[in-house]
């Protein structure tokens, strides 16, 4: 009798649910028990039931005030009790079921939160209001640099590309990284508002480090902590956002939605913003150490403006920018065999700004950059200055470089867009010097691409790089003549074509395939996959370290096929 008495008084809760969604009565209960035990045990079911009664009562009136507060409009900064599941667990305490009231921490509940230090509760807010992101991108690829076996130099020389110069296979990451950004608003005033991004490259498929070969010696590593864009600042929901740290510039930005190829081997970066065909892509950059404003969108017009202060100890810019680790400009001490200084391309400060008008499926932008004090004087060491100099180059070969650039985007109610960009580029150089510029030229862009479904579009995208002034002559370059400083007017346009299929998996996978061809002009040297890509493919042969540098051989028809795999999360 004992037994089953206990075995009854463990089952009274559920006896009482039953009951009071229309299962058992009192009387029925009464009659499935002992007599000598019925009064005693009704006693017990009425004392559990007038406990839950008032239990329920409790809870009704919390939940009453909470509701109240809700629709009055109060609010109040987050607490632990706010914060998400997620951030329970992760405290090690247990994540209440969806649609559970619980209780505030300001009204003296028992609230796990309740007694949690102030300082973790205003951690766990502030990550609450953290996101984290990212994009993984792997391709396998086919790329020949189309070079021949041998070359006839304008003074009548024969040079011999060295190393592979046909098709060769490669896997390579492209544009992966990730990142983590939020906000925490300044006390109640939710327009105001601290903002940060710290964003890391990530080389999936290589090994991060520093990028040194037989050419350059660069101590960066771009797989390092933040190496891509970083930044605190203040935004405000009425006068925009300022900003310090480095990111892409707003000369970059401002097309980027043109760029349906971007960190691909069509990447439009292999010719716009690329002023001498190699893959730095001057006008399509990161700067670092900057400062910058971002304004709101007013009647569709939005305005942005950068400027990154030189930090060079030098006059010249030929020493790295202090607090920096590399020379600025994707310039690296020693490029191309040169002496071990910022010559090949460093600069001082930059400026970049760009306006912009979207009106429904109209996208218009202008964009301007300047990098001022351009250090190119490794190009020219035959001149008088450079023969008269200690190191053998040329100091008057540094000078101011400039872009601009006009696009237009248009989406038509088939899905099509189209894109279009007019770009100016420019350095302002002596008289004497522009028979080795290559970095002055005029070039444009135009993409197409068709949305056939939800999940699966085409592009195709064609660049276009006029000629320069001159060439510094280079290796299959070099002009006849020793004593002449380059080559003036020189055939070295080039188009690059390419197009794409991309099918959505899902909402965060794509798998593309692409296609894309560098047609280079005699003397010209532009690449593919600059802009992003870890494997490019470029002008320069597999000379040997003994022999000074790569050398660089123009004329190339640069070609590839590639397959890849894309997240973003």
């Amino acid at each position: 009798m004992k037994n089953r008495r206990n075995s009854l008084l463990a089952a009274a809760p559920i006896i009482l649910l039953a009951t009071g969604s229309g299962g058992l009565s009192e009387k029925a209960l009464a009659q499935a028990l002992p007599a000598d035990d019925q009064a005693r045990q009704i006693q017990l079911l009425r004392q559990q039931m007038d406990a839950l009664t008032r239990k329920l009562d409790e809870l009704s009136a919390r939940q009453a005030r909470s509701a109240t507060a809700t629709d009055t409009g109060a609010s109040r900064p987050a607490t632990a009790s706010t914060i998400p599941n997620t951030s329970s667990v992760a405290a090690g305490a247990t994540a209440a079921p969806t649609g559970t009231q619980t209780a505030s921490a300001d009204d003296g509940s028992n609230s796990w939160g309740a007694s949690m230090p102030p300082r973790l509760r205003s951690l766990l807010a502030a990550l609450g209001n953290m996101e984290f992101y990212g994009n993984l991108d792997l391709s396998v690829d086919y790329l020949t640099k189309g070079l021949k076996s041998e070359y006839t130099t304008p003074g009548g020389e024969r040079v011999f590309p060295a190393g592979h110069l046909g098709w060769q296979p490669d896997i390579s990451t492209n544009l992966s990284y990730v990142g983590v950004r939020g906000k925490q608003p300044f006390g109640s005033d939710k327009s105001l508002a601290f903002v940060y991004q710290l964003e890391t490259q990530l080389d999936i498929s290589a090994t991060a480090g520093t990028a040194n070969s037989n050419s350059a010696q660069d101590s960066s590593v771009k797989g390092a902590l933040t190496s891509r864009n970083s930044f605190i600042g203040i935004a405000s929901t009425s006068w925009g956002a300022l900003k310090i740290g480095k990111t892409d510039a707003p000369y970059k930005t401002s097309t980027a939605r043109m760029n349906p190829f971007s960190g691909t081997i069509g990447d439009y970066s292999a010719i716009m913003g690329n002023t001498g065909g190699d893959n730095r892509v001057e006008f399509g950059t990161r700067l670092d150490h900057a400062i910058w404003y971002e304004s709101p969108t007013f009647h569709g017009w939005n305005f942005n403006a950068l400027v990154s202060p030189g930090q060079n100890r030098g006059y010249e810019n030929s020493v790295q920018a202090a607090g920096e680790s590399s020379c600025t400009g994707g310039d690296v001490p020693g490029s191309g065999g040169t002496p071990i200084a910022c010559n090949d391309g460093g600069y001082g400060s930059a400026y970049s700004a760009n306006l912009a008008y979207t009106n429904g499926p109209l996208y218009f932008t202008t964009a301007y950059e300047l990098h001022q004090g351009v250090n190119r004087s490794s190009d020219v060491t035959t001149s008088p200055a450079a023969l008269a100099s200690p190191d053998g180059t040329d100091p008057n070969d540094i000078g101011n470089e400039w872009a601009f650039k006009v696009g237009a985007q248009y989406t038509l109610a088939t899905k099509t867009t189209l894109s279009a960009i007019y770009e100016v580029l420019r350095r302002n150089v002596p008289a004497y010097l522009q028979i080795q510029n290559e970095r002055s030229r005029n070039g444009f862009w135009l993409a197409l691409t068709q949305e056939f479904t939800p999940k699966d579009s085409a592009s195709i995208g064609w660049a276009y790089a006029n000629s320069t002034p001159g060439d510094p002559g280079q290796h299959n370059t070099a002009p006849a003549d020793p004593g002449v400083l380059g080559n003036a007017n020189p055939s070295n346009g080039a188009n690059m074509f390419t197009a794409m299929y991309r099918h959505a998996v899902d909402k965060h996978t794509t798998v593309y395939a692409d296609y894309a061809i560098t047609i280079n002009q005699a003397l010209a040297h532009y690449d593919l996959g600059a802009g992003g890509r870890a494997v490019t493919a470029d002008c320069h042969d597999g000379s040997s370290i003994s022999q000074g540098a790569p050398f660089c051989y123009a004329g190339g028809r640069i070609m590839g096929v590639s397959v890849g795999l894309d997240y973003k999360f």
